[in-house]
């Protein structure tokens, strides 16, 4: 479950068909998601090992090119980055829970709950305080990590995900009582055939690709970990309508908060998760409790995010190394916090150091999201559908119906390729596109001409109306791997 659950699906289902979205949203999931993640997985449960060693034995065993190896090693770095500005987003949400708690939030309208984001991510003069809650944030994820697999990863996951599901289900049931239920379930449940356009397409296959944290090993390593009699597909599967069924509960959610002085329409990431949701929420009894709440549930989800990225980074280090796993922990978190620091100071201290209009933050989300990520599953689509001879691909994917290997084998021969070079493609151009409309004079920008609505680079459309500060960071800064 990822930030994109709760920041970006509501927005997507509510202007492009509601229910219907969630049809071509599921269908996406289902042509896209799930073969690529039972892929990963079967990868690692077949080599026991994480995507670098996995790909090699795959490799030996096809007697294949040792440049396929190389979608392995670029997966690990594409989860090393996502991991080091992820926890930038992990740390904004860990000082919201005290934020909420202490009552910041009482009284507050739209101004000032966008003077409290700025302040502490945008002001250049408080960013050591903002350094603070993010090495708070990742301290809590790396001392986890460090208890092992099964004393560390398995008991957390045991505890997080089911309080995380308690607690949003709580969060729920309350905004039915004290909300708009009826409001919310015509946004996001109710058929709306009138607004399903080809951009509706579009927006369900990059939900459908970015939310489940494929192309960066971590379905590797889980499927590495896996017990022998674990039925894999159906637990993917399971994962996967679980997944969706979160977004659907967070999108009723949100929209049964919104009153008639504060409605969502249009509005996503960084001004609806720590600014509208936060003034709406003030107006319920015992609104600070309400907001730690809430604001726990968004740790909790970026935390559990955060240890399944950090796993195939330091289960990589351990194979290369052949350390310890308490000091491979501590020198991967040392290396993600000091990468890290580069995306937090993009918004205050080094917010005016751009290169082709774009911070560093910015560049190195466009470059996971447009580049990285997509040419690794690419990359594992050819390799396992052009590469490997039936009877390793039957082995590696276990007890499996003819049908599902039928379409799984050219799904990942023909299918797959195309839709996600065409995700990548589109998510850098458009991107870039949006760079120009901020101002950027690269050599791709056309000046004279405006080529592309601002924040289209984080929604695919559709704009975000500015936040209320001229201080206060960019919604489209905030791309899908913030999730």
């Amino acid at each position: 479950m990822g930030l994109a659950n709760l920041w970006q699906f509501p927005y997507l289902a509510s202007v492009h068909g509601g229910g219907l979205f969630i049809l071509l949203y599921l269908g996406c999931v289902l042509l896209v998601t799930l073969p690529l993640m039972v892929t990963e997985a079967s990868i690692g449960r077949y080599a026991r090992h994480g995507i670098v060693l996995a790909m090699d034995s795959l490799t030996r065993s096809a007697k294949s090119s040792r440049g396929w190896m190389a979608a392995g090693r670029l997966s690990i770095v594409a989860a090393f980055l996502v991991l080091s500005f992820t926890a930038v987003f992990g740390a904004i949400a860990l000082a919201y829970v005290f934020f909420g708690a202490l009552g910041r939030f009482s009284g507050v309208g739209q101004t000032e709950a966008t003077e409290i984001l700025a302040k502490m991510v945008s002001d250049p003069k408080a960013y050591r305080v903002f350094m603070g809650w993010h090495l708070f944030f990742l301290v809590t994820v790396l001392w986890v990590s460090g208890q092992g697999v099964v004393g560390g990863l398995e008991r957390a996951f045991r505890i997080v995900v089911p309080g995380t599901l308690i607690l949003l289900l709580a969060l729920f049931g309350l905004a039915v009582w004290y909300g708009r239920i009826d409001g919310a379930i015509s946004q996001i449940l109710e058929m709306h055939p009138e607004d399903l356009t080809w951009a509706s397409l579009s927006a369900a296959l990059f939900h459908a690709f970015f939310t489940l944290g494929l192309g960066m090993g971590v379905w590797a390593v889980l499927g590495a970990y896996t017990a022998p009699e674990t039925q894999l597909k159906r637990s993917i599967l399971a994962a996967v309508l679980m997944d969706t069924l979160v977004a659907i509960l967070a999108g009723l959610m949100i929209f049964a908060m919104a009153t008639e002085n504060s409605a969502f329409d249009g509005e996503r990431g960084l001004s609806l998760l720590f600014i509208s949701l936060p003034v709406t929420l003030a107006e319920l009894p015992a609104s600070q409790f309400v907001i730690a709440a809430f604001f726990v549930v968004v740790v909790m989800i970026v935390w559990a995010t955060a240890l399944a990225l950090l796993e195939p980074v330091v289960g990589w280090f351990r194979e290369w190394t052949g350390a310890p796993r308490g000091r491979s922990v501590a020198l991967v978190g040392l290396a993600v916090w000091l990468a890290g620091l580069a995306s937090l100071c993009s918004f205050n201290v080094w917010a005016d150091y751009r290169a082709g209009g774009a911070t560093i933050f910015r560049w190195l989300e466009l470059l996971t999201g447009g580049l990285m990520i997509p040419v690794v599953a690419i990359l594992i689509a050819l390799f396992t559908g052009w590469c490997l001879t039936h009877n390793l691909s039957k082995t590696m994917l276990g007890g499996a119906p003819k049908l599902f290997g039928t379409i799984w084998f050219w799904v990942m021969r023909l299918v797959l390729p195309l839709v996600v070079a065409y995700i990548g493609i589109h998510y850098t151009a458009v991107s870039l596109i949006n760079l120009c409309d901020s101002g950027s004079q690269a050599l791709w920008c056309e000046p004279e001409e405006d080529l592309a609505p601002a924040g289209q680079a984080l929604t695919i459309n559709g704009n975000t109306p500015p936040l209320q500060s001229e201080n206060a960071p960019e919604d489209d800064n905030i791309l899908y791997h913030s999730a």
